[in-house]
This record gives structure tokens, sequence and C-alpha cells, in this order.
């Protein structure tokens, strides 16, 4: 049997994912995680398999997170279940030390072969981004300037692209709203950039938005 930990803050995806986990009979959900920081204690709490994560959570999350758990010397198999599907997206889960990726818009049956390979030791990437072309602002050149940002910056350009109020990002990322602003003034420096309008038109560019 193969024992799953679901980390996603929406109780409905959780449900959802349970449901789906219910309709096999060798898998199982043997815990729930609402936010990054909740995910260790779980880990050391049930017998899990595989982290079932999502990518964008309350507090630390994303590559950031994954990081994290490697850092710490945590093993367990993660299989990434995402709403971005950019290949670079993709790529930065995978090299942070996430063993497969699927996104949210996937079928079941998809998400569950994921998993049986995933835990079987295998890489596991969905289908359909192996088959989706690489648009030319996912071909991203070496020098492209928001590469050299920190995964904080990049969180805190996604959270401004998504139009989220400097107070929310810093609820969302656990950091002080004088922490976000300097990780902005930083990441504009960075960029070459000196407004806000150019800093939303040159995240949708690049396609770095939530």
């Amino acid at each position: 049997m193969i024992r799953v930990l679901i980390a996603d803050d929406h109780a409905i995806v959780r449900s959802g994912l349970m449901q789906i986990i219910a309709t096999t009979l060798d898998i199982t959900t043997v815990g729930e995680a609402t936010r990054g920081e909740e995910i260790p204690g779980q880990i050391a709490a049930v017998a899990a398999d595989l982290l079932l994560l999502d990518m964008a959570m309350p507090g630390l999350s994303g590559i950031a997170l994954i990081r994290h758990l490697r850092d710490s010397g945590i093993n367990l198999p993660i299989l990434v279940l995402s709403m971005h599907n950019e290949g670079q997206i993709v790529d930065r889960a995978l090299k942070a030390g996430a063993n497969g990726y699927v996104t949210k818009g996937s079928e079941p049956e998809v998400l569950l072969e994921g998993i049986r390979r995933v835990t079987g030791g295998q890489r596991f990437i969905d289908p359909a981004l192996q088959a989706r072309p690489r648009s030319a602002t996912q071909r991203e050149p070496d020098g492209a300037p928001h590469l050299a940002l920190s995964e904080r910056e990049r969180q805190v350009l996604e959270g401004i692209a998504a139009g989220l109020p400097l107070g929310d990002i810093a609820e969302r990322l656990h950091l002080s709203p004088k922490t976000v602003s300097t990780h902005k003034m930083r990441l504009m420096e960075k960029l070459g950039i000196d407004n806000n309008a150019d800093l939303l038109r040159y995240a949708i560019r690049h396609e770095l938005t939530m």
C-alpha cells in the first residue's frame, strides 16, 4: 500500500485528492498539511511513502520549501501538484529535489500514475507538459535578469504580479512588510525597472505570475 501525505492549503482540494485516492486499492492517504512549516512534523508523525505537494501554500512554499526539506535530510519522494505549467518552473522544482510534477488540470489517472511511478523510484512529469512546446518566453537566455533573483525576490515578484498588496505578500511569506519592501527594491534593481507598471509587464512577458 502506498501511503500519501497531502500538503495543500485548500480544504476542497485536499478533499478531492483524498476522494481520488480512495478509488484505488493500492494507495491511501495517511496525513494532511496546510502549511509548509507543518510538513516535517507530519513526515515524522506518519509513515508516508510520498509527499504530494502543492507549490503555492502560505508561508514557506514552492522551490524554497522543496530545498528546505532536502537540506533538512528529508528524502521522502516528492510529487509536485501545481497550477503552474511553465517549463521553467517544472525544471526548477525538479532541480530543487522534487521527483515528479503534475498539473492540477490533469486527469485523475495521470495523478495516480505519477504517485505510483514516483514511489517506485522513477521520475514522472505530466505527459501534457512533456508534449507542450516551450514558448520563446520559456526558453530564457542565460543572461535573463530574473534568473539572478533569489527565491524570496522571485516570490515577491510573483505576488506583485498577482496584484497582491505588499502587506498580503508579507503575511503569505511570513515576512515583515519592511523585509518585503526591501526584496522589492532589490529585485527592481536587478531587473533594471523603476516603476510598478514596467514590473508587471516584465512579469507577464516572462510568465512569472502566480
